[in-house]
């Protein structure tokens, strides 16, 4: 896992620097990266991208074709030039990761950050919103809720922002209770 992030950081910062060097919409260029990785997750195309009858010509056709198909546009020159490149370097295993990276480096730049919510309870979005105003100002950033139901929590709620945790879960509570007593 780590290999594959370390091999994905500098197609990603690439691919970010040629979008803002192109003053392009950040968000198409990531709906791009994000179909291309999107497409490597299917067997069907990991076994196509493997098939050693195809030439690195034919394989970089094929992915862009179907990519274009999905986006119902062309792909941006700097996209097709990364997929040749990782075509030709068989790191096509890599694109789902890249595509982390992209998002996350166009969510810095758009001061935004991913906000991994994980409760106890099912949430509305009125609480997942009252929530998210709630500790805005604690980061600085705009956050972006991504919510998830863990029952062991038994109640309250753990935030994780990058490497920032906020954890008011019951669990948690109770796991200091322990350590205090056994201390």
């Amino acid at each position: 896992m780590a290999e594959i992030s370390t091999v994905a950081r500098p197609y990603a910062e690439a691919l970010f620097a040629a979008a803002q060097l192109n003053k392009s919409d950040l968000a198409v260029w990531l709906g791009q990266v994000q179909c291309v990785a999107a497409i490597m997750h299917v067997e069907d195309a990991q076994q196509a991208m493997s098939n050693p009858k195809l030439t690195d010509v034919q394989r970089e056709k094929m992915l862009c074709d179907v990519a274009e198909k999905f986006t119902s546009q062309p792909l941006v020159a700097e996209m097709r030039n990364l997929l040749v490149l990782l075509v030709e370097n068989n790191r096509l295993a890599a694109l789902p990761e890249i595509a982390i990276k992209f998002e996350a480096l166009k969510d810095q730049a758009e001061g935004v950050a991913q906000a991994n919510i994980v409760s106890a309870f099912p949430m509305t979005d009125e609480q997942v919103k009252q929530l998210i105003t709630l500790i805005e100002p604690k980061f600085g950033l705009k956050l972006k809720p991504n919510v998830q139901v863990d029952a062991n929590l038994i109640g309250g709620v753990r935030v994780t922002v990058g490497d920032h945790v906020l954890d008011t879960s019951v669990q948690a509570q109770l796991t200091h209770m322990r350590e205090a007593l056994v201390a």
